[in-house]
């Protein structure tokens, strides 16, 4: 689990700042980084950035005034947004030239929006070089690594020397992540280093943040053999709550029981030293250090596990883990030390996973040794994407869809200001309280609202969620107002099951 991943604080005020100080804060803002020492935990830094920015534009706009502050007004997101409208929400989509901006910024914009739905819907409409562009990236976010690489690389030289420097940012990024989750370790290496020199001094601190595991740890694997994933049959296994109120999972390390983490969203598999040395591991002697793993700097070895199992009958054959300090990894207020995190490199090849109430995961892995039954993959659920560190799920019904957060790593759940615009009606005459965002060592309390029901949609399936904190005032954060809400464990465990289909890229739910 990422502390500072739920809430990366990349801050763009354009929602609250008043036409008359809006230069002044821009200017004022994008300086905020340089006041802040470099050496602070990414969480308390951002925390303090925020805080700086804030301050800024409170000063610009006159709202240090002593008259109290009106009541908040929900943001016109479809004034505010008109390019990312979906379709069937009255927006007219084309690809020719709109408010100032081309086709290729704004399906870039869109891209950075999440609209995948959106963009997808106009690759048809684009020169052939492209869309060829697009449906790689797409197939990134999809997951399809085979179409995404055979898409993007002929494209690298030719981007490289456009001086295009978005499409070339966008283009490396999804090579890098393509090389990495299939678990192309010499590849990747190259990709994220190459990523880091082309396009130094072009990332933006939470860019160079997402992508400082890879970057450091990578370097240190490029000589472990591929991880190979035995066939095996569907099955069942009981799993557990830690004290962060996040999902534990039995695994078996060269024969040793153990529970790890679960996080989808983990770039890679991690081990504490104690249960390496343990099991008798042979640990690198280079080490790298990193900071975004828990805000704080800790040094990172790297094994290989020669058999590893989970809940006794997956089994993996040299399995690739970073080893870290046990103490670099504890949280003391809860008294609970994280024996290893179970990230996207095993997840993938489990194919299907569905999580139950009563605390049982059902596994229909990729390979199996018997043929698959005819309904063995989902097809009728949302459609979900894998986004850097992010699974973003489209709920709601067809041409409408909403782009959320789900965030199986993290317990709390809230919804957005985009979600409070449209509806607003829902929460008026109620009362805001002030709510603390997670995730960061400082939080700034924020006004919010509490959805006493909330519906979700997951292809054909309606669900409730109950009591959820609903913010009405954006945050001017890239990493939350783009998306609707972030569904967290306290939301997802209020289900009688979710499923997240690797196979088909598909979130379904079942309802009580």
């Amino acid at each position: 689990m990422r502390q500072a991943r739920p809430c990366r604080l990349n801050l763009i005020p354009s929602y609250i700042l008043s036409m008359k100080g809006l230069r002044i804060a821009t200017a004022a803002i994008s300086q905020r980084s340089a006041i802040v020492p470099r050496d602070w935990s990414l969480p308390l830094r951002r925390s303090v950035e925020a805080l700086i920015a804030c301050m800024l534009v409170l000063a610009v706009t006159g709202l240090f005034a002593q008259e109290p502050a009106p009541p908040p007004t929900p943001p016109d997101t479809k004034q505010a947004h008109p390019e990312t409208q979906e379709p069937g929400a009255g927006a007219q989509v084309h690809t020719g030239t709109t408010s100032g901006l081309d086709a290729d910024a704004r399906l870039q914009n869109l891209l950075a929006d999440h609209q995948f739905l959106l963009v997808e819907s106009q690759l048809d409409n684009l020169p052939p070089e492209q869309a060829q562009f697009y449906r790689g990236i797409l197939a990134n976010r999809s997951n399809d690594l085979k179409q995404s690489i055979q898409l993007l690389e002929p494209l690298v030289d030719k981007v490289a020397a456009s001086g295009n420097t978005g499409q070339e940012k966008l283009l490396r990024k999804a090579l890098a992540e393509d090389y990495l989750r299939a678990g192309d370790w010499t590849k990747a290496a190259k990709a994220y280093e190459t990523l880091e020199s082309r396009l130094q001094g072009k990332l933006s601190i939470e860019e160079q943040d997402e992508i400082e595991m890879p970057l450091k740890l990578l370097p240190l694997a490029q000589a472990n053999p591929p991880m190979t994933v035995e066939p095996c049959d569907p099955f069942k296994l009981q799993v557990s709550r830690n004290p962060l109120g996040l999902t534990d999972i039995p695994v078996f390390v060269d024969a040793r029981p153990h529970t790890w983490m679960l996080d989808p969203t983990a770039p890679f598999n991690l081990i504490a030293r104690s249960l390496a040395k343990e099991a008798g591991l042979k640990v690198s002697d280079e080490a790298s250090t990193i900071h975004t793993l828990t805000g704080k700097p800790m040094q990172v070895h790297v094994t290989v596990i020669p058999r590893f199992t989970l809940g006794g009958r997956l089994t993996f054959r040299n399995m690739t883990a970073f080893v870290y300090e046990d103490a670099d990894y504890v949280y003391p207020r809860s008294h609970y030390q994280v024996q290893g995190v179970l990230g996207y490199p095993a997840l993938a090849a489990l194919g299907s996973l569905t999580v139950t109430a009563d605390a049982t995961i059902e596994v229909r892995p990729t390979r199996q040794i018997l043929p698959a039954e005819k309904d063995d993959e989902l097809t009728m659920g949302a459609r979900f994407f894998l986004d850097g560190d992010q699974v973003i799920v489209a709920l709601g019904v067809p041409t409408q869809e909403r782009m959320y957060v789900v965030d199986a790593g993290g317990q709390q759940t809230y919804l957005t200001s985009r979600y409070y615009a449209e509806h607003s009606a829902d929460f008026a005459g109620m009362k805001a309280t002030l709510f603390s965002l997670p995730g960061l060592e400082s939080p700034t309390p924020q006004p919010a609202y509490v959805g006493e029901t909330v519906l979700l949609t997951a292809g054909p399936t309606t669900v409730t969620v109950h009591f959820v904190r609903v913010l009405p005032q954006p945050l001017g954060s890239a990493a939350l107002d783009d998306v609707y809400g972030v569904l967290g464990m306290d939301a997802l465990e209020q289900l009688k099951a979710y499923t997240f289909d690797y196979r088909t890229m598909r979130f379904g739910v079942r309802a009580e």
